[in-house]
């Protein structure tokens, strides 16, 4: 008896992977340093001591989404939720927005390298996907963006900034050319902002304009609010663009705890800003110091930093990468990546991981 065979189209894709192994310092997958707060522990608990466990959540995560339209200001009108979706993890939210507007005989533009799932889950879809291509510096060049978008009229285009894994934030300029330029094919701007706290500015700040924007700005609890472990993401959008993904989602997809840990956490906004201010203080340190041993370092927006050690050192990326792993130190290795030829990613961890990490890379580049 023969196996079901999968779709023609996913025969060839291989998952995402990230190596977990067992070390004294994990700085690869960008995660917060820490946990959050006791507090939100206790808060947690005391929700799901009082739930009511035998009942379906609140569909629509209304209070959820009620509370973040309110963090980010869009809560005007009768409905402060509408401007707001939310989902599993930003994965979840990403997917949505695939399932409803690109899929079989629609394009999907991304600009590389960049994070590897808005290909990945665009070809999932059934969409054909294009690969734009990022400057020397890692921008986007938005002349290039903008005639990309003329060719080839995707239906969705994306944007990641701070970029993944590049860590460099797009100007506010060049997210208003790619917004025309996607107005003018009736498309869609994703601006994934999985790391929009640690940078300079956010795109959020152009939804208040108007209602008209097909634009969305996607965000995580993952990395700012350290609750990578709760799988919660979300975005914000125009009200009848929401509605349409609400159309798509499975209901009751956001199971109650979930919710009740999202509305838990923003009690703790104080924790998350100096959490934050934390990340961004040691991330310079690293930069200061990676540039102190010779290495090539790209100005992050994020809570990492990619670089690539000294041509001098006659140590490719994979050597470094491994001389790390035998300190028990472990960095995302990006070496054999298009386009990024001999380059690591270090995520920006508590002050002491951060040390050991500059010990042990000092150690492998004398060597």
């Amino acid at each position: 008896m023969g196996r079901p065979r999968i779709r023609d189209d996913l025969a060839a894709l291989e998952g995402y992977h990230s190596p977990q192994v067992d070390v004294d310092v994990r700085l690869n997958t960008n995660e917060a340093p820490g946990p959050p707060p006791a507090g939100f522990a206790d808060a947690v608990a005391d929700a799901a001591r009082s739930m009511d466990w035998h009942r379906y959540p609140d569909r629509g995560a209304v209070a959820l989404r009620s509370a973040l339209a309110s963090l980010h200001g869009l809560d005007g009108g009768d409905d402060p939720a509408a401007r707001v979706f939310c989902a599993n993890g930003s994965n979840e939210v990403l997917q949505t927005i695939l399932l409803t507007f690109a899929g079989p005989g629609r394009t999907v533009l991304t600009f590389e390298p960049t994070y590897a799932m808005h290909g990945h889950i665009a070809r999932i879809s059934g969409a054909t996907t294009i690969d734009g291509v990022r400057s020397d510096g890692f921008l986007i060049d938005a002349d290039h963006a903008v005639a990309l978008i003329a060719e080839h009229r995707p239906s969705v285009t994306f944007v990641c900034s701070p970029n993944n894994p590049t860590g460099i934030a797009e100007p506010t300029e060049s997210i208003l050319a790619i917004l025309e330029a996607v107005k003018a094919v009736d498309g869609l701007l994703v601006v994934d902002e999985a790391y929009g706290q640690f940078a300079p500015w956010s795109a959020v700040d152009l939804l208040s304009s108007s209602d008209d924007l097909p634009l969305v700005v996607t965000r995580t609890y993952s990395k700012t609010w350290a609750m990578a472990g709760a799988r919660l993401g979300y975005l914000l959008a125009a009200p009848w663009l929401v509605s349409e993904l609400d159309k798509v989602v499975l209901p009751y997809h956001l199971d109650a705890l979930k919710q009740a840990a999202g509305l838990a956490a923003l009690e703790f906004l104080d924790d998350m800003e100096q959490r934050v201010a934390s990340i961004v203080e040691e991330r310079g340190r690293i930069e200061v110091n990676l540039n102190d041993l010779g290495c090539e370092v790209w100005p992050s927006g994020a809570n990492f930093v990619l670089f690539r050690p000294p041509a001098d050192s006659g140590l490719t990326g994979d050597a470094v990468w491994q001389g790390l792993l035998d300190r028990s130190v472990l960095v995302r290795n990006t070496a054999s990546w298009d386009h990024l030829d001999g380059c690591l990613r270090v995520t920006v961890g508590t002050a002491e991981d951060n040390t050991v990490f500059l010990t042990a890379l000092n150690e492998v580049l004398a060597s």
